[in-house]
């Protein structure tokens, strides 16, 4: 009997909106003031880096994803090079940055919304929950409706974040730049940490891999102009953030609501609002679409309980990850209601996964590129570069350390380790 599968709908157009959907939204509407806070305008530094980092990052992702087209994503690439024990232990460490992350990342949408319409602490959970609950049945109803989605959500936020900078900009001042380094050297290498959590997402557009109409041309069309897009963006946001002063501790951590408003006063801050449910909302619903299938596509290949790999008979669409990902999510928004914790704690713990991640795709690389070529060297720097931001992250190394010995035990309860 065939075994039913995804339906390809997805241009490079679309790709693209996905791709810059799955990035933007990461950090843009609290970082840039969170890491000026942290580093001063230092945190300029972090933020070059990070943006020079990407395209290596991208570049090997690519080369991977033609090589490789499928749902799985990076860890079809880590199966590849390194067996399928390794593949399922890191899918059980990427079990730790979507789940975690994308509740994170509607909660700093509702808490825009918080300025302009001011609620309480529930309320704001209920807003985050919204999002959620809306990008989640999109998703039922098929990927085709929420590329188109993600094409017009993303040419209204790149207008209005262009809008941000040109308004922000006659406002910067030379002197908002000294001291540089207020806070020492080591604070830029720590900002670097809770940056990366900003360019992650780019491993999210891979798992569309049999979704995409042609797969082998598109995907890195739609990479690489979002890597473009999103290093602009965001190293031009950062600069008018620091530039103004639009952070400290008296002015909380929505930095481009300030921006805005420097120009346009009380009309910047609705419209600034809005951008940020925009926003909010692209990136949640470009991680879902890319998080969903790769979990569809290990639990198809028996790495995750099977009942994960079922389609949605008429929309041909992972509705049982879908459904799965709703209960997590609103344990997560449950949990951060109760217990007070802050979002940069909460932002910590998802970017050491995917720092992780990114480092056993770099590994990866390494194996299945061919040695000495520019794929094989674009793979060596993201590696070494991923792995000296790795010993920046603290704690939270302990994070993918836990849920890699979680998959181990599970390899080990299911036999699946005996049968390989």
């Amino acid at each position: 009997m065939h075994e039913p599968s995804l339906k390809r709908s997805i241009t490079w157009v679309q790709g693209t909106a996905l791709t810059v959907g799955a990035v933007l939204g990461c950090g843009i509407l609290v970082l840039p003031s969170i890491t000026a806070n942290n580093a001063g305008p230092a945190s300029l530094l972090s933020w070059a880096i990070m943006s020079l980092l990407a395209f290596p990052i991208v570049l090997t992702i690519t080369s991977l994803a033609k090589r490789i087209p499928s749902a799985g994503g990076i860890t079809a690439y880590v199966g590849h090079a390194f067996g399928t024990r390794t593949s399922t232990i890191l899918s059980w460490i990427m079990l730790g940055s979507i789940p975690v992350g994308v509740p994170t990342i509607a909660l700093t949408g509702a808490y825009y919304l918080n300025n302009l319409l001011p609620t309480n602490r529930w309320g704001t959970v209920s807003i985050a929950a919204l999002i959620l609950l809306t990008s989640l049945l999109l998703h039922v109803r098929g990927i085709d409706l929420s590329a188109k989605v993600s094409v017009a959500v993303i040419c209204v936020i790149f207008t209005l974040l262009v809008t941000a900078v040109i308004v922000a900009f006659p406002h910067v001042k030379s002197s908002s730049f000294m001291p540089f380094v207020p806070h020492g050297w080591f604070s830029v290498g720590s900002a670097s940490v809770v940056i990366f959590f900003s360019f992650v997402g780019w491993e999210m557009i891979p798992p569309l891999a049999e979704e995409f109409k042609r797969p082998e041309r598109d995907i890195a069309i739609s990479l690489i102009i979002g890597a473009i897009v999103v290093s602009v963006l965001y190293l031009s946001i950062s600069f008018v953030t620091v530039g103004t002063q639009a952070y400290g501790a008296n002015k909380g951590v929505s930095s481009l609501s300030l921006l805005i408003s420097k120009g346009w006063g009380r009309i910047g801050t609705v419209t600034t609002t809005l951008l940020a449910l925009f926003i909010t909302f692209s990136t949640v619903h470009a991680n879902l679409a890319g998080f969903s299938r790769m979990v569809y596509a290990q639990a198809r290949d028996g790495h995750f309980p099977r009942i994960l790999a079922k389609i949605h008979p008429k929309y041909r669409t992972p509705v049982s990850v879908l459904f799965v990902l709703g209960v997590i999510f609103t344990l997560i928004l449950f949990i951060y209601g109760t217990v007070r914790l802050n979002l940069e704690t909460l932002l910590k713990g998802p970017s050491v996964v995917f720092i992780t991640s990114y480092i056993f795709t770099m590994l990866a690389a390494l194996k299945i590129i061919k040695p000495l070529t520019v794929g094989w060297f674009m793979a060596l720097i993201s590696l070494l570069i991923t792995v000296i931001i790795l010993f920046f992250s603290g704690w939270a190394i302990l994070y993918p350390l836990a849920l890699a010995i979680i998959g181990g035990a599970y390899l080990f309860r299911t036999k699946i380790g005996g049968k390989l």
